[in-house]
C-alpha cells in the first residue's frame, strides 16, 4: 500500500476528522487543510491501537486568505466554523496562515516573512512529522501535502523543522506528545 493510501486509511479511523473534512468542504475556504497535530495524532493512536481520536486536544484548520488581512474577516471565518461544528466533541482551530507574519514575533520572539501559501505554512512547522495537510475535495478524493514525506510519521519519530519554529516549541510539544505516546523518538534540536 502506498504511503498516502495507508494514511488515508488511517486517518479514516477518526471519524471526527472524516466529519469535519466534509463539513469543511462547505466553508469554501480557500486553500484550506487540516493540518499539524491532528493528522499526526490521529496516526500515532492507531499506530499505538488507541481510540483514532484519544487526547487530540484540538483540530487545526489553517487556509490562506491574502484578500483581507484584518482581524475581523479571519474572526467572522473562527464565529461561523464554530457555530457549524458545535455538535461535534472536537475543538477546531482556524487560522489564515495569510495572517501569521502579523503576530507571530509578539507571540514567539522570531519575525516570521508572509506567507504566499498555505502549504509554505505547513512547511514551517515545528516538527517534520507534523508538516501535513489534508483535505478532501469536491470529487471525494483526499488531497495531501506532506513535503517531507511520511516516514517519520509512521515509525513515530519526531525531528525538528527549524525553518521557523523557536526551539522552546519543538521542546514543549515533543515532551506534551511523549506523555502520551512514550513510543515516541524524539530528536534533539540540532
Amino acid at each position: 500500500m502506498a504511503d498516502f493510501e495507508r494514511l488515508q486509511d488511517i486517518l479514516s479511523h477518526n471519524e471526527i476528522l472524516v466529519e469535519l473534512l466534509h463539513r469543511a468542504r462547505e466553508f469554501d475556504l480557500p486553500h484550506w487543510y487540516f493540518a499539524a497535530g491532528c493528522v499526526v495524532q490521529t496516526v500515532w493512536n492507531v499506530l499505538s491501537e488507541r481510540g483514532a481520536a484519544r487526547g487530540i486536544q484540538d483540530y487545526d484548520l489553517v487556509y490562506h486568505d491574502a484578500a483581507d488581512l484584518g482581524w475581523d474577516a479571519e474572526d467572522r471565518v473562527i464565529r461561523t466554523v464554530a457555530a457549524r461544528c458545535e455538535d461535534l466533541p472536537a475543538e477546531v482551530e482556524v487560522r489564515n496562515e495569510a495572517r501569521v507574519h502579523l503576530w507571530y514575533e509578539a507571540k514567539f520572539g522570531l519575525p516570521c516573512r508572509p506567507y504566499p501559501t498555505t502549504e509554505s505554512a505547513i512547511d514551517a512547522f515545528p516538527s517534520v512529522c507534523s508538516c501535513i495537510g489534508v483535505r478532501l475535495e469536491r470529487d471525494g478524493t483526499w488531497h495531501f501535502h506532506a513535503p517531507r514525506g511520511l516516514d517519520d510519521l509512521f515509525a513515530m519519530v519526531v525531528r525538528p523543522n527549524p525553518v521557523l519554529a523557536p526551539r522552546e516549541v519543538y521542546e514543549t510539544k515533543a515532551a506534551r506528545w511523549l506523555t502520551q505516546w512514550p513510543r515516541l523518538r524524539v530528536l534533539p534540536w540540532p
